[in-house]
């Protein structure tokens, strides 16, 4: 599933090319492209007809683009497939086109949500005061926002009783990381992905959200990180992350560091990637 930085690379295209534009016509080619909005298709298309789409914003992975005059905005989950281009009109339609949404102006690009797998989509919810689609005002701030409390961050990694990588995954504490970033933040910061945070002192937080946004802020510079051709922007083009990737997929791999094989766990349907020796196992607790 794409993390904060796939899908700020999307925001900024739809920035670019989608923001400030009047939408002329939608066509719902899937119904579960918009299963998240319960009225239905038709009820979807009529309300986003005639109205201008605002500023693209995002939090964490999740981005949304204000319909003006209209108090909502069209939240998009990109699932494991979804995509989000813009293309000419006499393009050639995607195998797995989902929505198409047209303009009413001269540049002759539309907006089309492309899904293989179906489990993204689009849809309309009212908007907070604070500007935020009501269904992700539960959602943490993300650690690129400069809004980001990392006291409160400390405190509550302090507090939980959890270990560092769930911590990280925890959408209602930070949000935007996910599988990938995690264990390439934690391997920056020599720290292992079971570790209670209880045990973390205010400077290694400290430090490890700086490799957090270190990490992302590389993956941003490069497209963000695709492994197929699931995950483009809203040209169509590819991140190269991967190729800089120090944990996530190396197993087997000598450690960018010192050279022991990394390894990888199975963990909470997933897996972890890590380096034994860089990244110490915490101690089994005292019985």
């Amino acid at each position: 599933m794409p993390e904060l930085p796939e899908v700020e690379v999307v925001r900024r295209g739809l920035a670019r090319w989608v923001s400030g534009r009047t939408v002329a016509s939608v066509e719902v080619l899937h119904p579960r492209a918009i299963r998240r909005h319960a009225a239905g298709p038709a009820d979807f298309a009529a309300r986003l007809t005639g109205r201008r789409i605002g500023e693209a914003h995002r939090r964490g992975k999740y981005l949304w683009l204000p319909v003006d005059g209209a108090q909502s905005s069209v939240l998009a989950h990109l699932g494991m497939s979804g995509q989000l281009l813009v293309q000419p009109h006499d393009a050639d339609d995607e195998r797995h086109l989902r929505i198409r949404v047209r303009f009413d102006d001269s540049e002759g690009t539309e907006l089309r949500f492309v899904d293989q797998r179906t489990f993204g989509g689009l849809s309309l919810h009212e908007t907070t005061p604070d500007g935020l689609p009501d269904v992700i005002a539960h959602i943490a701030r993300d650690p690129l926002d400069p809004a980001f409390d990392e006291a409160a961050f400390h405190a509550a990694l302090r507090r939980r009783r959890t270990t560092l990588k769930r911590a990280l995954l925890d959408q209602s504490l930070i949000s935007g990381v996910g599988n990938i970033y995690a264990d390439e933040a934690l391997w920056r910061a020599r720290l292992h992905y079971e570790r209670p945070t209880a045990t973390l002192a205010r400077p290694r937080s400290t430090e490890l959200l700086g490799h957090v946004r270190d990490v992302m802020n590389d993956a941003l510079a490069v497209g963000g990180t695709s492994f197929d051709s699931l995950y483009v922007n809203v040209n169509g083009e590819s991140g190269y992350f991967s190729r800089s990737l120090d944990a996530y997929g190396r197993e087997d791999e000598p450690c960018n560091r010192c050279g022991t094989p990394m390894r990888r766990r199975p963990w909470m349907n997933r897996s972890s990637y890590f380096c034994p020796r860089c990244q110490r196992a915490p101690r089994p607790a005292a019985r």
